[in-house]
């Protein structure tokens, strides 16, 4: 285990961790130069189109230092806020990280609650400065801040340029001489971490494991101490970044199995793996200890999804199992029957969460979706004083069971150029936030704020991002629930409640919300044979109304001449043959209005 260095790239959002790991795997002659594009390991098209990083790539590298050849174990990691739960899966499963930092930006949010969770892990930290070919760059500055910011010795940070690949194998021989090699043995009992896994339709569930004690061979019996399932191995193997297969895996490795379980739920992330040593009399754990695992992430996003063809509800389903194997901070659950139809309610960790499953399912298992607004949860204090957890319009209770509303709060650290601080400052007073204290670095500022997570999903971060031009990032953390003055509005259309255009409200806005929303709705929906009336109401009180006129056929048109009273008489039927389709009449909402209105919300 001494020639083997497990360690992870994490840094803020395009610091260029990707670019890094491009010129790791062509030095190492891990890819063939002429095999090699950018973002290599970012195997999905939405990573590449959107150029960044969603889940984490692990790859084994070989390098040679001082005639003595070492195994490098690297895990990329996302730098998206709303991906830090896949950040700290991996660092668990390394002993090292590198602490990239952009030369043209400094330190941003991400950097420092990357750094902090590296720390809190007890892992041996390189502060590595990127990009210093950019004119722009202001290298020695940064570097000074990285060195600060780390505790370490200024010349301890390492100035490099991974697009042209500047100084990077300074980087690997950093890796090898100040990263500690895995502690561990492989005549113990096997302990081996599920970091990461995916589902294939052929093989079942593949877990990818950082393997702490002992060996696993294929064809060997195993269990998971989380789960208490049995199964036999069906290969096991290391990343290059394909799948290699290899006799074994031991102590200090980090590898991929395929498990031979078919069902997704049977191998959770965090979960331990051990081996069975007499499948037929001995099942039990043998005294082993379970590895620490993770914290379970919690969503901080819910929103319903729905096909738009009923037929599709099973492979919906099934998509949303694979998609939750794979990101154990994504959750869903089946909601009942509704406007939409049949659909499930989903947790996500931000917004940037939401869009990806969202991008994933419609590109990966084919189903066209549609979304209702984004919400936050809310905990219910009932009359009899018990607590109750609502994570949709549709669950809130009557107002009469209710004694007390709370929302979430989150804290925001908000980094930004000096000259950005008085129009993010009035910002985030729209936006419900609570200041709390200010600190200076240099020509950077960094806010700290708390805010109703409610008031930060409502565009906050794009509103953040165009006062700052672009500069401005921020980091958030949940907090606590605390009371808050909200309504449930339902919307009413021909006198029904639609469930899926129901939302949660602050009672001083419901005025404005309820007239936008009608208004919106009477732009969207088409007229029909009879007059719609479009309602906003809380309870049994009607805040804001609009009416769409009927459609009138000429009826008369027929008539030539005559007496008055023939028109009068087909005029009079039309009327009675109106009022009983209003009566018995069904408004057909069209999607495309329900995606517009709940997308605009």
């Amino acid at each position: 285990m001494n020639d083997i260095r497990n360690f992870c790239i994490v840094a803020h959002i395009d610091h260029g961790k990707s670019t890094l790991a491009d010129r790791f795997l062509e030095i190492t002659k891990t890819i063939p130069k002429e095999k090699l594009q950018e973002q290599y390991l970012d195997r999905m098209s939405l990573e590449r189109e959107r150029g960044i990083t969603i889940k984490m790539h692990p790859v084994r590298m070989s390098y040679i230092l001082n005639l003595e050849s070492y195994i490098l174990n690297l895990i990329d990691t996302p730098g998206h806020v709303d991906f830090s739960y896949e950040v700290s899966r991996s660092l668990n499963a390394c002993e090292g990280a590198i602490l990239l930092c952009d030369a043209t930006q400094g330190i941003q949010a991400q950097t420092l609650a990357n750094y902090y969770l590296a720390k809190e892990e007890g892992l041996v930290i390189i502060p590595v400065v990127n990009k210093i070919d950019l004119p722009n760059a202001q290298s020695e500055k940064v570097g000074r801040d990285l060195a600060e910011l780390v505790g370490a010795k200024e010349e301890e940070v390492i100035f490099i340029s991974a697009k042209l690949g500047t100084d990077v194998e300074k980087v690997l021989e950093a890796i090898i001489k100040r990263i500690p090699a895995p502690v561990g043995s492989v005549e113990k009992l096997l302990r081996a971490l599920v970091f990461d896994s995916l589902f294939d339709r052929h093989r079942g569930v593949i877990a990818f494991v950082r393997i702490f004690d002992g060996r696993i061979k294929k064809g060997e019996e195993i269990k998971l101490l989380g789960t208490g399932k049995i199964s036999t191995v069906l290969e096991v193997g290391i990343f290059k970044p394909d799948f290699i297969p290899k006799e074994s895996l031991e102590a200090g490795e980090i590898g991929y199995v395929i498990t031979g379980f078919k069902e997704v739920k049977e191998c959770r992330v965090g979960d331990t793996i051990t081996k069975i040593l007499n499948f037929k009399f001995q099942i039990s754990n043998f005294g082993i200890e379970p590895l620490k695992g993770y914290r379970e992430p919690q969503p901080m996003v819910f929103a319903s999804f729905y096909c738009t063809d009923a037929k599709d509800y099973l492979k919906f389903k099934e998509a949303l199992g694979k998609l939750s194997l794979n990101d154990a901070a994504f959750t869903f659950k089946s909601e009942g029957f509704s406007d939409l139809g049949f659909g499930f309610r989903c947790g996500f960790l931000g917004m940037l969460h939401l869009e990806i499953i969202k991008e994933r399912l419609e590109r990966e298992y084919d189903l066209d979706l549609i979304i209702t607004a984004p919400s936050v949860s809310y905990k219910i204090i009932l009359q009899d004083n018990r607590e109750k957890f609502i994570h949709s319009p549709q669950e809130f209770p009557e107002a009469g069971e209710i004694k007390e509303i709370q929302e979430p709060w989150v804290r925001l650290d908000i980094f930004s150029p000096v000259q950005y601080l008085s129009p993010i400052m009035e910002l985030v007073k729209k936006f419900r936030g609570f200041y709390k204290k200010t600190e200076y670095l240099a020509e950077e500022v960094i806010l700290f704020y708390e805010m109703p997570l409610a008031s930060f999903l409502d565009n906050f971060y794009n509103s953040l991002k165009n006062i700052s031009a672009g500069y401005a990032s921020l980091n958030y953390q949940f907090l606590d629930y605390r009371p808050a003055d909200l309504v449930k509005m339902d919307i009413k259309i021909a006198g029904k409640n639609v469930d899926a255009l129901s939302f949660i409200v602050l009672k001083k806005e419901i005025q404005t919300e309820g007239k936008r929303l009608v208004s919106q709705l009477k732009k969207l929906i088409p007229r029909q044979l009879f007059e719609i009336t479009i309602q906003a109401a809380i309870g049994s009180k009607i805040i804001s109304r609009e009416t769409i006129s009927a459609m009138r056929k000429n009826v008369t048109a027929k008539l030539y001449g005559g007496d008055r009273t023939r028109k009068d008489k087909l005029l009079k039927k039309q009327k009675a043959g109106k009022k009983k389709l209003k009566r018995i009449g069904a408004v057909d909402v069209p999607q495309e209005a329900f995606f517009a209105i709940l997308k605009n919300r």
